[in-house]
């Protein structure tokens, strides 16, 4: 794989980093593992330089990352908000963590745009937009927890990786990688990963503390969106899931709860294409899943104002759910064939 630091604003973000006092970690609404895990490994490297760093997300993370190193230090902007503004107030830099809009942090999104401060991105993801002052951005890579690591050892601190930043970096790869299953066809990543382990962590008990923690209203409800609330289209080579706000409520949905439920509907086979379309209070939150060359990131940033990869992407809706299903629907049939054939070049 290209040195893609080369290519970007590395050096730049190096330097403005020295320079820079109290900075601020964030990362997108409803954050995953790779999400948390970037952070809280930028988070802890910071501290151990002496910087005054603090982390902020825009809503709570899911309980089954609560045991990370650094996580009860992570401030919510949704909880907390007075004492997040004057932290952002006081701020000289703003490093954009897993993320390539500014609007995916939403209500936070304001204080960070009204931000007198410098603004860092180092993301994955596909398209990323033009409001950063600099940008760390490579999309062939497994996961942003994988570039910070990169972006640690090119600035030559390879050697403050402890075993605390080694567990945060593999929580981020592995769960982005669905436990290296996809979007990690590359040696560099097994390399990293490698490095990780000799630093002590053990991924056996990270495995468990991530994927075995199940609360019994959580599996109920997966049983439940498998079995009433998919939709299978064979036609189209098509799945979906939908769960309504009174079955969230019905079994008692926490954060993280719906996390990989898209998955099941993409294993049955010849199916190519899985959605699961969870209605909030205001908006229907969308994630979809695709196999081969289909872009659910053209798909969900063309037609529902999200994005992501190639492969898994998401968005959110502020139509109805029945709209919101109608409208994936009804574009059905203009994928009909690219849907049948994702694996021809």
């Amino acid at each position: 794989m290209e040195n893609y630091l080369e290519n970007s604003d590395f050096i730049q973000v190096r330097e403005i980093l020295d320079k820079s006092g109290k900075i601020i970690i964030s990362t997108h609404t409803n954050p995953d593992g790779d999400a948390i895990g970037a952070s809280l490994a930028l988070f802890l490297y910071l501290k151990k330089r002496g910087f005054v760093v603090t982390v902020i997300i825009p809503d709570p993370y899911p309980e089954f990352l609560a045991w990370m190193p650094g996580a009860k230090e992570i401030k919510v902007f949704e909880s907390d908000q007075e004492r997040c503004k004057e932290l952002i107030g006081e701020s000289d830099l703003i490093v954009c963590v897993d993320f390539n809009n500014l609007s995916r942090l939403n209500e936070l999104q304001t204080e960070v745009r009204n931000s007198g401060s410098g603004k860092v991105l180092i993301d994955h993801h596909l398209n990323p937009a033009d409001e950063f002052d600099y940008k760390i951005s490579f999309n062939k890579i497994s996961s942003t927890s994988e570039m910070v690591y990169d972006f640690i050892g090119e600035s030559g601190y390879r050697h403050l990786i402890d075993k605390e930043i080694a567990e945060c970096l593999y929580t981020g790869i592995a769960t982005d990688t669905g436990s290296f299953s996809y979007s990690c066809n590359y040696v560099k990543t097994y390399l990293i990963t490698a490095e990780l382990f000799r630093l002590g962590i053990d991924g056996e008990h990270i495995h468990r503390l991530i994927y075995d923690t199940y609360s019994e209203s959580r599996l109920r409800l997966l049983g439940y969106a498998v079995s009433d609330g998919l939709i299978v289209l064979p036609e189209y080579h098509t799945a979906y899931i939908v769960l309504t706000k009174d079955d969230l409520i019905r079994f008692n949905y926490e954060v993280g709860d719906t996390e990989g439920v898209v998955n099941y509907a993409l294993s049955i086979r010849d199916i190519n294409l899985a959605a699961l379309f969870m209605e909030r209070d205001d908006q229907v939150k969308v994630s979809f899943r695709s196999k081969g060359n289909f872009s659910v990131d053209r798909l969900a940033r063309e037609h529902f104002g999200g994005g992501g990869h190639r492969n898994a992407s998401g968005a959110n809706c502020f139509m109805t759910l029945t709209e919101t299903v109608e409208s994936f629907l009804k574009l059905l049939p203009e994928f009909r064939i690219s849907l049948k054939n994702v694996y021809n070049d």
